[in-house]
């Protein structure tokens, strides 16, 4: 730590920061303008700024909300480099910058308090997702890809445009599900309904259910402008509430909202709607380490209701629901990159999400895709993509067939997506 003068900040933030901060740079200008800098001087460095007396404090005793509220509001400013830089002086250190003990039992306490009651009910369920959700489908236009699929892209070689890598992921998804023409598919929290569409361009008779208001119609609207609206139905459904049989299942995004309470109501689900010799691919945010939780600022701002699991508490569940895994395939960056093509659009558009949503909107939204890459980057987070069956032999015996399917020319669309404005 090499201070210019004595900062007010010191006895409150500063040993934590010391301890904490050994790799990169971080200088602090606090409120009185005293100039104070942790690390070894090296890379990724940032410069902040406090405008808040008492916003050391705030940040000492709950890092992983003060820090984003505070640059939310304009209580931090930026001096040198960008918010991605000053998430990723934070998250590269070997030692992560935890919240406070208290913080932590009452993270745990709401964790297992949510159990108790129920977890995302319904009602909850459909709250949580319109908080997200229901943003103006122009405001994602502005940074997603042209067909608007909002999941981790997957880049087989890591050079690929964003429309590239996700029409990649979607031909590895639907090569897992070793679709046939005539196959009934149930897409679980649909959204836009790009990748019912990438399916039913594989002759498959696709069901979407969605909590989104706002994706559904939009959803509705692109099938139709496709020309696939006979082969798609999209409905406002709670998964729980689905009835029926289905030769395949997928699900994209969507077990990050389904909480910790219900894994064992949602994969129950998954077993009692796919057919004895289906085939089910479930896409997810996951840890790897057993520290799963939400993320407190991301709950109360992005996500509320959202919790990011662990496989150890999710292949339980699974096992219970009598359900085989057949296949487990975990990517690690892929969501980094997807998440800082994401950033990069974010900017070049950023003026017109701030005509439509404020400053402070913008802010928050800059802060939830940086700390989201760099968590990707530097924190156990990374994605999951599980294949389940009621058989073992529901799938060939090797993956030899994945990359077959996925080196077939993909059907071409009969219009483009995304053309509805």
């Amino acid at each position: 730590m090499n201070s210019n003068k004595q900062s007010a900040f010191l006895p409150l933030l500063g040993p934590v920061l010391s301890k904490i901060l050994r790799k990169g740079r971080l200088t602090i200008i606090d409120w009185q303008g005293g100039v104070t800098s942790f690390g070894d001087g090296g890379e990724p460095a940032a410069t902040i700024r406090f405008h808040k007396r008492w916003l050391p404090l705030r940040i000492a005793m709950s890092p992983a909300v003060a820090v984003g509220e505070a640059y939310m509001r304009g209580d931090l400013t930026i001096e040198e480099g960008d918010v991605r830089s000053l998430v990723a002086v934070a998250t590269s250190q070997s030692e992560p910058i935890k919240e406070s003990r208290w913080v932590w039992q009452l993270t745990q306490i709401k964790k297992w308090l949510g159990w108790a009651l129920g977890g995302n009910n319904r009602r909850r369920a459909a709250r949580n997702v319109a908080h997200h959700y229901d943003l103006s489908s122009d405001f994602y236009r502005l940074f997603l890809d042209r067909n608007m699929h909002y999941s981790c892209a997957y880049f087989p070689t890591g050079n690929e445009t964003l429309e590239e890598a996700q029409a990649a992921k979607a031909r590895h998804i639907a090569a897992k599900l070793c679709l046939e023409p005539g196959k009934s598919v149930l897409d679980i929290g649909s959204g836009w309904g790009s990748l019912a569409m990438v399916l039913a361009r594989q002759d498959a008779q696709v069901t979407g259910v969605t909590l989104s208001r706002e994706q559904l119609g939009v959803a509705r609207q692109n099938a139709e402008q496709a020309g696939l609206a006979d082969a798609i139905s999209f409905a406002l459904q709670d998964y729980r509430d689905v009835t029926g049989s289905f030769d395949r299942i997928v699900s994209v995004g969507m077990l990050e909202h389904v909480g910790f309470a219900q894994f064992e109501t949602y994969f129950a689900k998954v077993a009692q709607l796919l057919r004895g010799d289906g085939i089910a691919l479930i896409h997810a945010i996951g840890r790897s380490d057993d520290k799963g939780g939400p993320d407190p600022w991301t709950q109360r701002y992005i996500f509320p209701g959202g919790y990011i699991p662990s496989l150890a508490e999710v292949l339980p569940a699974i096992e219970r629901s009598g359900l085989v895994v057949t296949d487990i395939e975990i990517l690690r960056l892929h969501y980094a990159e997807t998440l800082r093509h994401w950033s990069a659009r974010f900017q070049d558009r950023r003026a017109t999400a701030r005509a439509m949503y404020g400053e402070e909107f913008c802010r928050m939204w800059e802060f939830y895709l940086a700390g989201a890459e760099m968590s990707f980057r530097h924190r156990p987070l990374m994605v999951f993509q599980i294949q389940l069956a009621h058989r073992k032999d529901a799938v060939p015996l090797t993956r030899d067939y994945i990359a077959r399917a996925e080196s077939q020319p993909a059907k071409a669309p009969r219009t483009p997506l995304g053309v509805v404005a």
